[in-house]
């Protein structure tokens, strides 16, 4: 029985954690659930699915969770100490972190260093402090594993093969709704476009950055840390059906992939219950009803956001930190409608350019490079 806590309850990998949580209740206990700013949903969460703590984020909604809750056993704390202090309860043996963002790091770390293995929804965290991160994590001796259906596939594709070298993965991109369009196309987009992805059902921002292809590049930064990849050992390719989530090529040239239907709570389940694979009810891939997987190289001159990932990478340091929080900020003012579906890529780059580079950054380096490329995008944003 592993008890769980869950932050970003509310959101998309949150709500489906809670049901996979719910349908095996001899493997799981719900222990902590969290939220933002979505007070609503999280009292329904925590009447249904009766956790043992509750945090809201914001402390401005304390005063409504708690007295919702009132009449139910479950402790209502608010703020984000709170948040941060969760993570450290005796009671608590794995971290899922569905956190949105840059704000899912500190939680994380706290996690870590309180010994609790992680499964990780929050790319970001990742990105922003990979290096420091996975450090952490094994002097702490903790696990991270990988929430992400490309990177779970990858970790699927694994196991079994610890001991066998790996030459390359491939991470597998859909596309987005804007797959083979032109710069002239998206210069026009729409907010309400841009949110109608083909195959996955996600929040506002990940979706966006998925017909930007950020996501994709975050994505690319993130299986580098987790992997232990060297920066030419990682290959995108479009695959529009989404059902080959990721492969992976070993020393002798075999290839394994991951297959199944784009369903999160698979790879959500995958990550809870590890090692074991816990029966599920998720619908059955067959192939009959995919005759046709094709596949095609990304477009990094249209799409330049996954370029510009990948050109993070390389430079280390806390230069992905500064993409990420460009990247949060343009997203932002993009759902907003302050700003057009290519300006985004125009801000991500000039902060690039402009926020010092720190080659070996502390933690505290983190926090001052993430304050200043936000400024700094920002300013971008309403010139």
């Amino acid at each position: 029985m592993k008890r769980i806590a869950i932050l970003g309850s509310t959101g998309s990998i949150g709500t489906q954690a809670l049901e996979v949580i719910a349908a095996n209740p001899e493997s799981f206990e719900l222990e902590v659930i969290t939220a933002n700013n979505n007070a609503e949903l999280l009292i329904a969460q925590a009447l249904a699915y009766k956790p043992n703590v509750v945090v809201i984020a914001n402390e401005n909604l304390y005063d409504k969770v708690r007295d919702a809750l009132q009449h139910e056993p479950v402790k209502v704390y608010a703020g984000a100490n709170a948040l941060n202090a969760v993570v450290e309860m005796g009671t608590v043996d794995m971290v899922l972190t569905a956190m949105v963002g840059y704000a899912g790091l500190l939680p994380t770390i706290r996690a870590i260093e309180a010994g609790k293995q992680i499964a990780l929804a929050n790319k970001e965290t990742l990105v922003v402090a990979g290096q420091l991160v996975t450090a952490l994590a094994k002097k702490k001796g903790v696990n991270i594993y990988p929430v992400d259906s490309e990177h779970s596939a990858i970790f699927q594709c694994l196991a079994g093969e610890f001991h066998n070298p790996i030459e390359k993965i491939i991470l597998t991109a859909s596309g987005g709704p804007f797959r083979g369009k032109d710069a002239d196309f998206l210069r026009t987009v729409t907010k309400a476009q841009a949110l109608k992805h083909p195959n996955w059902e996600m929040g506002a921002k990940i979706t966006i950055d998925s017909a930007s292809l950020m996501n994709k590049g975050l994505e690319v930064i993130e299986a580098k840390w987790l992997f232990g990849l060297k920066n030419d050992q990682i290959e995108v390719i479009v695959h529009p059906q989404s059902i080959i989530h990721s492969l992976v090529q070993f020393e002798d040239g075999s290839i394994k992939a991951q297959l199944g239907l784009p369903d999160m709570k698979l790879p959500i389940q995958y990550a809870l219950g590890y090692p074991q694979r816990l029966k599920s009810d998720f619908p059955r891939f067959s192939f009959l009803d995919y005759p046709q997987l094709t596949f095609e190289q990304p477009d990094l001159s249209t799409f330049r956001n996954l370029q510009l990932a990948f050109n993070a990478m390389e430079r280390g340091g806390n230069m992905p930190c500064i993409l990420n929080a460009a990247n949060e900020v343009a997203v932002s003012a993009f759902l907003r409608e302050e700003v057009g579906f290519l300006e985004m890529s125009d801000i991500i780059e000039s902060c690039m350019a402009k926020v010092p580079y720190i080659a070996n950054p502390s933690y505290e380096d983190y926090v001052q490079t993430d304050r200043e490329a936000r400024e700094r995008s920002a300013e971008l944003v309403h010139k």
